[in-house]
Formats: C-alpha cells, sequence, structure tokens
C-alpha cells in the first residue's frame, strides 16, 4: 500500500488523477487531504470507478482496487483484431478501443465480417484517397470546341442518362454505410468514398450536359425501373454483386467506348476520370464478394437468383432507351452519313459484346462455371446499370 497526500486539494482539482495513477499500480492507496469535502468526494468516486473504501475511525481512508472496477472495462488491448461479430455495445468504439461495459448498444445490422470484410480495403480506401480530383481544376472546362447541333444534343442526352445511372450508384453504398458496424471502419471508409465519387460524376456529368445547352435530355421509365430494383435491394452482398460486379463494371466499358467516341475534349476528361474512380468501385466489390463466396458455398446460389429476380421484374420494360442507344450510335459514327451510321451501329454493337465478356470474366472470378456466366450475364439488364 501507498500514501498519497493531497495537502490543501481534494479530488476536485486533480488529486483524482494521482490517486487513479497509484491504483494502477498497487492494490490499495491510502489517501491523505486537508480538503473539507474529501469524505463525499472520495466516497462518490469510488462508486462511480468501482473500488472499495475503507474509512478507519483513526487513520487516513484507503482506497482499495475493487472487483467492479476490474470487469467495467472489455475489449483489446493492443490494436485489434477485425472480429466476426463485433457485438452492438462496442457502438462507436474506435476498433482495438477499451470499452466500457454497460452500453445498450447501437443497431447496425451489417456486422458479419464475413458479409462485409475484405482486406483490400485499407488499400482500397487508400488508392482513391489519394486519387480524389477537383472537378474545377482536373478538368479543362473552357477548352475550345464546336460541334453539330445533333451530336452536342447526343452528349447531352448520355450525360443526362449517366447522371441518373451514378445517382443510383451514390445512394446504394449510402444506404448500406449508415447500417454498417464502425468496427469495420476500412469498408466504412470505401464506402463513404464511393459515394463522394458519384456525388462528384453527378455534378461533372451535370456540368458537361450544360455546357452549350440549357437543358437535360430524356429520363424514360424502363431505366429508372431498373435503377429502382438496385436501390430497393435489402441485401448488402446483393447489391455490391448487382451494382459493383455487374451494373459498374458495365459502366467501365461504356465510359471507355466514349472516352474513344467523344467528340470534345471536355466529354474526353470527364469520361476518363470517371472510370478511373469507377475501376476502384468494382475492384471493392469483387474483394469481398470473392472473399465472401469463398466463406459461404450458398452465396453463388443467392447471386444467381438475384440476378433471375431482377430479370423477371424488368421483363416487361424497354431497358436502355431509344434516345440513349441512338446517341451512342452517332457519337461512334462521328457524323451524317450512311457509312458512318453502320459503323457506329457495329461499335455499339461490340460495345455490348464487350461488357457481356468483362461481366462473364467477373463472374467466372467470383466462381461461377462458364456456362452460368453467359446465363447469368445474358440476363443483366439491358440498361446496363
Amino acid at each position: 500500500m501507498i500514501t498519497i497526500d493531497l495537502g490543501p486539494d481534494g479530488l476536485d482539482r486533480g488529486g483524482h488523477l494521482l490517486l487513479r495513477q497509484g491504483l494502477r499500480a498497487h492494490d490499495r492507496v491510502a489517501v491523505v487531504s486537508e480538503h473539507h469535502a474529501l469524505g463525499p468526494h472520495l466516497r462518490a468516486w469510488c462508486r462511480a470507478q468501482g473500488h472499495a473504501l475503507t474509512w478507519p475511525d483513526v487513520g487516513a481512508p484507503v482506497v482499495a482496487r475493487g472487483p467492479a472496477a476490474e470487469g467495467r472495462w472489455e475489449g483489446a488491448e493492443d490494436t485489434g483484431p477485425v472480429e466476426d461479430h463485433p457485438p452492438p455495445r462496442w457502438g462507436l468504439a474506435a476498433r482495438g478501443s477499451t470499452v466500457e461495459a454497460g452500453m445498450e448498444g447501437f443497431h447496425f445490422p451489417l456486422s458479419d465480417k464475413r458479409e462485409v470484410w475484405t482486406e483490400d480495403a485499407a488499400r482500397l480506401y487508400a488508392v482513391g484517397a489519394a486519387n480524389q480530383w477537383d472537378p474545377e481544376t482536373a478538368i479543362d472546362w473552357e477548352a475550345p470546341f464546336e460541334l453539330p447541333e445533333a451530336v452536342e444534343e447526343a452528349v447531352v442526352q448520355v450525360m443526362t442518362y449517366l447522371i441518373e445511372n451514378e445517382t443510383a450508384a451514390l445512394i446504394v453504398p449510402a444506404g448500406f454505410l449508415a447500417r454498417l458496424h464502425p468496427h469495420f471502419r476500412e469498408v466504412m471508409q470505401v464506402l463513404a468514398l464511393q459515394a463522394a465519387d458519384e456525388a462528384r460524376h453527378v455534378e461533372v456529368f451535370t456540368r458537361r450536359a450544360l455546357l452549350r445547352r440549357p437543358r437535360l435530355g430524356l429520363s424514360t421509365v424502363g431505366g429508372q425501373r431498373s435503377l429502382q430494383t438496385l436501390i430497393e435491394e435489402p441485401d448488402f452482398a446483393l447489391a455490391s454483386f448487382l451494382l459493383a460486379v455487374l451494373g459498374e463494371g458495365s459502366f467501365l466499358n461504356l465510359l471507355g467506348f466514349l472516352q474513344r467516341h467523344a467528340p470534345d475534349p471536355v466529354t474526353r476528361q470527364v469520361c476518363r476520370l470517371a472510370a478511373q474512380d469507377e475501376a476502384r468501385h468494382v475492384a471493392f466489390g469483387m474483394a469481398h464478394l470473392s472473399r465472401h463466396a469463398r466463406e459461404d458455398p450458398g452465396l453463388l446460389g443467392r447471386l444467381a437468383t438475384a440476378v433471375t429476380r431482377r430479370h423477371a421484374a424488368l421483363s416487361h420494360t424497354a431497358g436502355l432507351n431509344e434516345e440513349v442507344y441512338d446517341a451512342l450510335i452517332l457519337l461512334a459514327a462521328g457524323r451524317w452519313s450512311r457509312d458512318a451510321l453502320a459503323r457506329g451501329f457495329d461499335a455499339v454493337v461490340a460495345l455490348k459484346e464487350e461488357m457481356d465478356a468483362g461481366r462473364r470474366g467477373r463472374l467466372r472470378q467470383l466462381g461461377f462455371s462458364e456456362a452460368e456466366a453467359r446465363a447469368l450475364s445474358a440476363l443483366h439488364t439491358r440498361n446496363f446499370m
């Protein structure tokens, strides 16, 4: 036992820190003080901290480190491993911190490591954070160009289509972000970065669309219904699969197509920068779903069912609206002539084949057979996303 002499001060002017420090090294600490309120302060502090207090008739009071204090804290003693099922009572505590017991807990539905985790999350976040770009400076909005009226209208229509698709791609990760246990902080950071990426894409596609025209293009029921099925998917794995592996993966091909056939430098720049971000989104979806599939043999069946269910829900819709399809043909053609438009049509057909090949490759990487990948890719929405 040691004795701590607080002199004229009590616990209300830092004395409790000396007492706490003493109890870290000793089981029992005697407290000497001339402060008039030492008694009530010491009793209240010991009760709150879970320590036992003995106040003899003669001599200084003695604080003994009590069993209640030993059970007050829980959690990791180091930086902390990633737990398979972090308890709700850990709440917002940083992974690796020591958590006070007694918290009733938050409701985080996504608290199963198998569903959300990938060891690649930290790297993907670091790469994404390092490659953020400012729309104001990364794109030369003042670059000179003049386009035929029909070509400019085609660009506006494609940009309008991209805006609504990127809006859906923003809403999906943002919705799951609020449901994710903060214990999986790297995944939380990746989802937050994805939402920020998509917000930036919505901005630049809107700015390009309105650069030379006062209004946007057309939005169809079929396109909106397709995106609605993404937003309303409640399962994280299924939503990530439909959005990242199938939808955004196909969008990478579309953005590459638009870069190759962009009729002006601004369109080329916005598509190149957006594709840079979308590649990370696809990489995260592939990484966590590949891990999930290895640990859960039933996942592939659920993914396949999600594709067929979505296809059935959209079977009565037209898919990609005619205006967008025609706009892509015109952009690939570059001019109004029979031969050029035929080449533009062939380029769009090649784009769809390229999208299909990419989807089949990602499906095989997840564990589907070639026949399964071919069948599932064929059922993917005609709206691309």
